[in-house]
């Protein structure tokens, strides 16, 4: 019989939490849900709200809380460019009082603490693929800095704890990760392209297409994180957890065309301000500290999500941003 745990989860409505929050419910642990629901849907916990181990907090990150708990996963953030980008302020703020929030929760209740930390905390980089040891090309001052530096910030944080009392962290950055219960109106590339397909609107590329991305699916990555959380407490990152394998923008949008048989036309539009050009994480620490690797393939994964997107009305989803 495995020990029963008291776990938060921050950002637990959201796309990567409530899947987390699936696996330990079904684990057996009790589980804390905190989320402001500023980017994330009810919906995506509801299945869960009548369970006995599971309870949902609607609060904000930003504000202190005091609970009780044996594990901390932070994982509130707005984490997709239309989301994040909509009030800057508040995502600087929401990395680093949350971190701060969080990690004043771990200290006084002596619980392990994870970080869902992220890739672009390697900017635009110059190092190809990144291993954890490079330390990014980051402009601190673009439209992308509140996500990106936040998040570096958060690190810095976790690691001062770590260093000053001792904290038992984990860091975990995540590369670009797709599945069910992403928001169609996120503005990341994969939901983009599939509510653009599956209304057979033109699937905008910015840029040349050239660029590329890595594309892990949900159920891949938190059994990575799951297991950097278990691990042995002499390891505690940062670690990549994301999927090798490397395509180009303009290879997704072919295979989201021909996977939802759609009828739409590929345009093409000017690049965005700080897209990096490339993004593929090295994952040997992963596959040496955890026994992990992805095991879901691309065409597995999105032909999984272009099934969810086809089960939801978009028209019950508010697109957060006014860039849509």
């Amino acid at each position: 019989m495995h020990k029963v745990k008291r776990i938060l989860v921050t950002g637990g409505a959201g796309f990567l939490g409530s899947h987390l929050c699936d696996r330990l419910v079904e684990q057996g642990h009790d589980v804390i849900c905190l989320d402001n629901l500023f980017t994330s849907q009810k919906t995506n916990i509801e299945h869960l709200l009548g369970r006995k181990n599971f309870e949902f907090i609607r609060h904000d990150v930003i504000h202190p809380i005091s609970l009780e708990v044996d594990e901390i996963y932070n994982a509130a953030c707005p984490a997709a460019p239309g989301h994040y980008q909509y009030n800057p302020i508040k995502t600087m703020k929401t990395s680093v009082m949350g971190a701060i929030n969080m990690l004043g929760m771990a200290k006084r209740c002596r619980a392990k603490i994870l970080q869902f930390s992220t890739s672009e905390v390697y900017g635009d980089p110059e190092v190809h693929p990144q291993p954890e040891s490079y330390r990014g090309n980051v402009n601190p001052i673009g439209p992308r800095a509140c996500y990106d530096e936040g998040k570096r910030a958060a690190e810095t944080l976790f690691f001062d704890y770590h260093r000053a009392h001792k904290l038992n962290i984990r860091v975990v950055r995540i590369f670009n990760t797709y599945g069910p219960r992403m928001h169609p109106y996120d503005g990341r590339v994969v939901s983009n392209f599939i509510r653009q397909a599956l209304l057979n609107q033109d699937i905008t590329i910015f840029g040349d297409g050239s660029q590329t991305r890595s594309f892990c699916y949900a159920d891949d990555l938190i059994e990575g994180i799951i297991r950097m959380m278990n691990g042995p407490d002499t390891f505690f990152g940062p670690v990549n957890i994301g999927n090798p394998g490397e395509f180009t923008i303009k290879q997704l949008a072919e295979i989201v065309l021909e996977l939802t048989g759609s009828r739409s036309k590929i345009v093409y539009k000017p690049a965005v301000e700080d897209d990096p050009t490339q993004r593929q994480p090295n994952i040997a620490l992963a596959q040496k500290h955890l026994n992990w690797q992805p095991t879901v393939a691309l065409r597995e994964g999105l032909a999984k999500t272009i099934a969810y997107f086809r089960s939801i009305d978009f028209a019950s989803f508010r697109a957060p941003t006014p860039n849509f």
